[in-house]
């Protein structure tokens, strides 16, 4: 029976993505594009019209006549394989680097198929308030810049001034992973002077036109003035630039000790230390501190570059494609700061790890591990206070009630080495690993194999105990 019923929702999914509704006007199969234009005549008509509207209505779609009933339809499955069959350039599978999430999956999202006001048949405009700007549809960045705070006046002359939707390439850099029509900061440059007299008395005549402008400013919005980033560098933040900085010489920075890494350890002598005397060292840690961190600020506590994330995906490949070969991807890994979990300057655990085993999922998953408060911030803090989070931050996270190493994925199941009650000399070897995956999955759970989660996954373990048949 259960067959059956799987059978008739399969017919049934593919009734529904290859057949339209029933069209309003009997036609012939073989009707031309004239025919449909008599009804339809304005999806020619626009600023920017679909080229492939000159090829007529049959190249996209085709019409079915079945016992006196029509119908139309695309010509492929979905539509967005229909625009790939002339746009094979999108395809999202083809391509290296970060593709723009609706060019993936919906192009229709963004365009309209046939005719639009806009350039490139978009929907909306880029450019306007939120009810007219397509970007804004999905994307808030630059709309809730704070009355103390600061917006960049770009974003008046529309999202397109510094973005080209379907730009991708080299992963990890800037320029691919967020769209941009070229990197900082020649970008910047397009409009502001870097011979300004203004602007080269507020860098404190330091020369700016070949630095990256985005170590110190955001592009959108900040909280601060100036569209200062979030996290500042303490010398920074004072404007006492000469504790890094001596005037500049020949149009070049020059640094107030040899080496920026000699200047790095002088008040970081900790940090060197920890490198030093690590027991699992981290090969990217025993480079210049500036590879892996901005000097003056970033979106991130300890100024990661060019984020938390990208600054670690630039060396760890194989982790980096998993954004092209997983469905899911695990947060702190691909969104907010892979030094959550891991020790970025070398540790005592192998992979650098902040805690052994369970532990180290427990300390966000599990409810019995409270995260505390920061005073005087709005973070709260794990891993005995190593690492800092918004406070608002588990909010979204899967907390479990496990007791007795115990509840999870059902009431009474293990999480840790299980003893047989009946022979004390069988224990399986159990953890979150033996089911998850750290980075990222095919399904939702990120379960080993990519599988997803149901009883078939279960079956892997515990076979001929779950549903067995005879």
């Amino acid at each position: 029976m259960r067959k059956v019923f799987a059978i008739a929702g399969l017919l049934l999914l593919v009734a529904t993505t290859s057949f339209a509704k029933k069209h309003p006007v009997p036609l012939e199969e073989k009707t031309d594009s004239a025919k449909c234009l008599e009804c339809h005549e304005a999806k020619s008509k626009g600023k920017a019209v679909h080229s492939a509207m000159a090829m007529g209505c049959r190249s996209c779609h085709e019409v079915r006549v079945n016992r006196d009933i029509t119908r139309v339809k695309l010509i492929t499955t979905t539509a967005t394989a229909l625009c790939l069959s002339c746009h094979a350039d999108k395809n999202a599978a083809d391509i290296k680097g970060r593709v723009h999430s609706p060019a993936v999956r919906n192009c229709l999202k963004c365009h309209d198929p046939h005719a639009s006001e806009n350039t490139n048949q978009l929907l909306k405009a880029t450019a306007g308030e939120k009810s007219e700007n397509l970007c804004l549809s999905c994307h808030s960045t630059g709309t809730s810049a704070s009355q103390q705070g600061s917006r960049h006046a770009a974003l008046d002359m529309g999202c397109a001034t510094c973005h080209v939707t379907h730009k991708s390439g080299a992963s990890g850099e800037r320029e691919f992973e967020f769209h941009l029509t070229k990197a900082s900061p020649a970008l910047c440059l397009d409009c502001h002077d870097a011979k300004d007299t203004q602007l080269a008395l507020a860098h404190r005549g330091q020369p700016i036109a070949e630095s990256d402008c985005l170590t110190c400013h955001d592009p959108h919005q900040s909280a601060s003035p100036k569209l200062l980033q979030k996290f500042v560098h303490q010398p920074f933040a004072e404007k006492s630039c000469d504790t890094c900085h001596q005037p500049a010489k020949d149009g070049k920075v020059v640094l107030a000790r040899a080496t920026a890494q000699e200047l790095c350890v002088a008040c970081h002598a900790e940090t060197a230390k920890k490198i030093e005397e690590a027991k699992v060292p981290h090969a990217g840690a025993l480079g210049e501190c500036t590879q892996c961190h901005n000097p003056h600020g970033g979106k991130s506590r300890w100024f990661a570059r060019p984020d938390a994330v990208s600054a670690c995906l630039s060396c760890h490949t194989d982790q980096a494609d998993m954004r092209k070969t997983k469905k899911v991807l695990h947060a702190p890994a691909f969104r907010d700061d892979c030094s959550i979990c891991h020790e970025a300057h070398g540790g005592e655990r192998p992979k650098l790890l902040r805690a052994e085993g369970n532990a180290l999922c427990l300390n966000c998953h599990s409810r019995e591990m409270e995260p505390q408060p920061v005073k005087g911030t709005t973070q709260v803090a794990i891993f005995d206070g190593k690492v800092r989070l918004p406070e608002d931050y588990f909010n979204k996270v899967p907390r479990l009630n496990l007791k007795f190493n115990m509840g999870h994925p059902t009431a009474k199941h293990p999480t840790t080495d299980y003893t047989d009650p009946l022979d004390a000399t069988k224990v399986t070897k159990l953890s979150c690993a033996s089911c998850h995956q750290p980075h990222a999955g095919g399904a939702s759970g990120l379960l080993v194999n990519n599988t997803r989660p149901n009883v078939q996954f279960c079956r892997t373990c515990h076979q001929g105990m779950i549903g067995a048949r005879p």
